[in-house]
C-alpha cells in the first residue's frame, strides 16, 4: 500500500513546480505592490491579508482534501452562510450559550458534508451534482430561518471580533490564529496520518486503492465530513468578522476556494498536491484584492478577471505536464 501511495504522490513529470511558482508569483506581486504604492509592504497590511481571508483559508483547507481525493464540493459557500444563520438565530432568538452554538454548528457542518459523501459513494453519483444539490439545500435553509440579516450581539462573538492579538509589532485576529492552527492540523493529517495517505491513494486511483484494501467509502465520507466541518468553522469565523448571519453571505466563495487550491499546486484530477499550498493560493487572491484596493481606480470586478486568468493558466499548465508525464 505504501508503494502505491508513494507512486501517486511522486509521479514523474507531475507539476510539483506549480507550488513553487505560486510562491514566486506571490513574492513578485508583493514587490510590485511595494514599488508602486507607499505602505503596501507594511507589516499590518501583510497581516491583514490573513485576517481578511481567514475564513477562505479554512474553506480552502477542506476543499484541498476533497480535490486530493478526486472530488469537488460546491456546497461550502452555502454551508458557511447557513452556519452564520444558525449561529445568529441560536444566539439572538433561542438564547443558547455561545460555546454550545459553536459546537452545534460544527457538528451540523460535519454531518451535512458526511451525508453528501455517503450519497456520493453509495449511489455512485458525481460529486459535482450531489454538492450542487447540497449548495441549493443549504442556501434554501438559510431563508427558512430568516430572509433578513440577523445581527449578532453576543458578548463572546463581539469580543472575538474586536480582539487584536499582538504579533511582531502588528496584530492578528483570533480568527486568523484559528485558521493557522487548522492549517497546521491539516498538514499533519495529510502527510503524517493514515487518513491522509488514504486520501492521496483514493484520489490517485480509486480502483487500485480498493484492491490494496483501503476503505474507499469510509475515506470519501470522512473527506466530505471534514470539508463540511471546515465550511461550518469558516462560518463561525465569518460570524466573528461580520457579526451577522445572512443567507447571501459568501456567494461564490466555493469558486474562490477551488481557485486557491488549484493555484496552490493541487491537481484538479486528484491524487497530487500540497495542503499547505492553500495558504499561498489564498494569499495570492488576497494580494490581488489588496493591489486593486490600493490602486483605487480599478473596478472590483478586476479581481475576478485576474483570478480567472490565473486559474486558467494553472489548469492548462497542470494538464500539459500531466500529458508529458504519460508520454
Amino acid at each position: 500500500m505504501s508503494a502505491l501511495i508513494q507512486g501517486v504522490r511522486a509521479l514523474p513529470g507531475m507539476p510539483s513546480f506549480t507550488s513553487l511558482v505560486t510562491v514566486v508569483l506571490l513574492a513578485a506581486m508583493l514587490l510590485i505592490g511595494g514599488a508602486m504604492y507607499e505602505g503596501f509592504l507594511s507589516l499590518q497590511v501583510m497581516l491583514n491579508l490573513l485576517i481578511d481571508n481567514a475564513f477562505l483559508l479554512v474553506i480552502a483547507i477542506g476543499m484541498g482534501f476533497v480535490i486530493l481525493s478526486g472530488g469537488i464540493d460546491l456546497s461550502v459557500g452555502a454551508v458557511l452562510a447557513l452556519a452564520t444563520m444558525i449561529s445568529a438565530w441560536l444566539l439572538q432568538v433561542a438564547h443558547w450559550p455561545p460555546v454550545a452554538v459553536i459546537g452545534a454548528v460544527l457538528l451540523l457542518g460535519a454531518l451535512f458534508g458526511g451525508g453528501m459523501g455517503a450519497i456520493i459513494h453509495v449511489f455512485r453519483l458525481q460529486p459535482f451534482i450531489v454538492t450542487l444539490a447540497g449548495m441549493f439545500l443549504a442556501r434554501g435553509l438559510c431563508y427558512l430561518i430568516s430572509i433578513e440579516s440577523i445581527t449578532i450581539e453576543d458578548p463572546l462573538f463581539v469580543a472575538m471580533s474586536q480582539t487584536q492579538l499582538p504579533f511582531l509589532g502588528g496584530f492578528l485576529s483570533p480568527g486568523a490564529l484559528i485558521a493557522l492552527l487548522m492549517l497546521a492540523l491539516a498538514v499533519w493529517l495529510a502527510h503524517f496520518s493514515s487518513f491522509g495517505r488514504a486520501v492521496y491513494a483514493v484520489g490517485g486511483n480509486e480502483q487500485s486503492a480498493a484492491m490494496m484494501g483501503l476503505s474507499v467509502g469510509r475515506t470519501k465520507i470522512l473527506v466530505y465530513a471534514f470539508s463540511g466541518f471546515c465550511a461550518a468553522l469558516a462560518g463561525v469565523l465569518f460570524s466573528f468578522y461580520m457579526l451577522s448571519g445572512y443567507g447571501l453571505h459568501a456567494q461564490g466563495t466555493e469558486l474562490d476556494a477551488i481557485a486557491a487550491v488549484v493555484i496552490g499546486g493541487t491537481l484538479l484530477t486528484g491524487g497530487y498536491g500540497y495542503v499547505a499550498g492553500a495558504l499561498s493560493g489564498v494569499l495570492v487572491l488576497g494580494t490581488i484584492q489588496t493591489l486593486i484596493a490600493f490602486d483605487g481606480t480599478l473596478s472590483s470586478w478586476w479581481t475576478k478577471i485576474v483570478i480567472g486568468a490565473l486559474l486558467f493558466v494553472f489548469c492548462v499548465v497542470q494538464r500539459v505536464m500531466a500529458f508529458k508525464s504519460k508520454g
